[in-house]
């Protein structure tokens, strides 16, 4: 395919990327109570202060219905921490019976789109720039990020459930799950008023340094990954978007004409702008009624397989198509027809979780700075900014191909 052509596909996808129509249908409507107060800030740090930073011992103090109840938890964690389409899951049915705690269906959106970025290394387009291992070494990257995240919170989040079940809180048992101790403040809170604001920024703040020190900071994902020129490249990947399906643009649901609402992440490893970023994503998500209730419809309709055809069917195949005499299509054709978006199960199979070091993250008081403010995103239309992303991935295939 001449050049030009390639180039007329990528204007086709810059041209779309004015539209802000949605976006401020969008931001008629905003809520008001998304923050946290200076007196509730200073509470967490008098709280903080006074936690105990010796090591407590781990089943010393535990009754046998406390023992049993943890090896339960630590079952069920184990059993949906299979992969990224059962971590995904287990976080929508927890948000499902649980409406008051925001966290986990801001963890079911963020985890949809781990599971997308993974599909992505066996699909289309991103194998044909870059190689096997490389491939492998980001896979391994947003599988052990998924993990290890699903590993430290879920147990949170049964212990809540066992919590309102009881009648009775039990957050003293968060160590057992080498849960770091910033957390017991947040939960002890959080069952008094139910305010799942702070409790919401104290799991993001939680997760963020969970996966800093374990898999960021890791020598192996430095050099393998993160000081890699394919990863560098990663806004032509869209490693760095985070996209929230919505229920089309006030229409009937339509799913051809899905449109989406997200935010672009710059530096993944800066601690700091994950943590706001993730911030920012629970106040797209939850500061804007209409962003809600369509991402919430989106989910209760559509089963996260790990596929992009999940949300945008008209775009993306879970088959790869062929010509008529059978053989794979090929790339130049792809141009115009739908791109192939394999499922999970079929792009990677399930692997044992890697050893990760323990250690309780949490020795600065410092990380109390991210409370204190959460901005409202102002631009969330990802629709034209998504489908470039797509145009851009293909522009660099096909150049590569013409040279």
């Amino acid at each position: 395919m001449p050049l030009v052509e390639v180039f007329k596909h990528l204007a086709l996808g810059l041209a779309g990327k004015g539209s802000a129509l949605w976006g401020s249908f969008l931001l008629t409507r905003r809520r008001n109570d998304l923050h946290i107060n200076p007196e509730g800030v200073e509470h967490f740090r008098r709280q903080l202060i006074s936690v105990s930073r010796s090591e407590r011992n781990r089943n010393g103090t535990l009754s046998a219905h406390e023992k049993e109840l943890c090896t339960r938890i630590l079952a069920e964690t184990a059993e949906f921490n299979r992969n990224n389409v059962t971590r995904t899951s287990a976080y929508w049915r927890f948000y499902e019976a649980h409406l008051e705690l925001h966290w986990s269906f801001l963890a079911h959106m963020v985890s949809r789109n781990g599971g997308w970025n993974m599909t992505d290394l066996k699909g289309q387009w991103t194998p044909q720039v870059m190689d096997g291992p490389s491939l492998e070494s980001i896979f391994k990257l947003l599988e052990a990020c998924n993990a290890l995240i699903f590993g430290d919170a879920y147990p949170q989040l049964l212990l809540y459930s066992e919590s309102r079940r009881t009648g009775r809180p039990l957050w003293h048992l968060l160590p057992q799950f080498g849960v770091s101790r910033f957390m017991q403040p947040f939960w002890n809170r959080f069952w008094i008023d139910r305010n799942p604001v702070p409790l919401t920024v104290a799991l993001i703040i939680n997760e963020q340094n969970v996966i800093q020190g374990r898999v960021v900071a890791d020598p192996y994902y430095r050099n393998r990954v993160f000081d890699t020129v394919s990863f560098r490249s990663q806004p032509i990947l869209q490693l760095n978007q985070v996209v929230v399906p919505l229920r089309g643009g006030g229409d009937s649901g339509n799913r051809s004409s899905r449109r989406l609402a997200g935010r672009v992440l710059e530096d993944f490893t800066n601690l700091s702008e994950r943590i706001e970023f993730g911030k920012s994503l629970y106040a797209m998500l939850f500061g804007y009624p209409a962003v809600l209730q369509s991402a919430h419809a989106f989910a209760l309709q559509v089963p996260h397989t790990g596929s992009r055809a999940d949300y945008w069917p008209s775009r993306f195949s879970k088959v790869r198509r062929q010509q008529k005499d059978g053989s794979p299509a090929t790339e130049h054709a792809a141009l115009d027809k739908l791109w192939f978006s394999p499922p999970l199960a079929e792009a990677w199979p399930d692997r044992p979780l890697s050893p990760v070091s323990e250690g309780d993250w949490f020795d600065s008081l410092d990380i109390l700075s991210h409370l204190q403010r959460i901005d409202m995103p102002l631009v969330i239309d990802m629709t034209h900014e998504h489908l470039f992303g797509q145009y851009k991935m293909q522009t660099a295939v096909l150049s590569l191909r013409n040279k």
